[in-house]
């Protein structure tokens, strides 16, 4: 079984037992956190939400809080003598998927 939830401005496809990165949320490593926004369920039987499906709901663990690899950010105009580096690290939260239900 399946589903498709709904955090962060972004949607994620999540199996019982995944590990997912998401934007970050609050709390600390080995809260929990239930999702209600469940866009779709998918296995034997597929639910799909218009928007959400009623009564589902996803739990999971919070694994870690950190921070990506760094990008590098450069800004370039040839012949203008102008050139800006920048660097980037986005936070994101690690999920453990525990438990999906209709």
């Amino acid at each position: 079984m399946y589903a498709v939830i709904r955090t962060g401005g972004k949607q994620y496809r999540v199996c019982e037992g995944d590990k997912v990165r998401v934007e970050k949320l609050a709390g600390e490593v080995g809260d929990t956190l239930d999702f209600s926004e469940v866009l779709m369920i998918g296995g034997e039987r597929v639910a799909i939400g218009r928007p959400l499906v009623e009564g589902a709901k996803v739990s999971a663990q919070i694994v870690s809080q950190d921070r990506a690899r760094k990008i590098q950010v450069y800004k370039f105009k040839r012949r203008k003598n102008y050139r800006r580096k920048a660097g980037h690290r986005q936070w994101f939260t690690e999920l453990r998927v525990l438990s999906i239900t209709v």
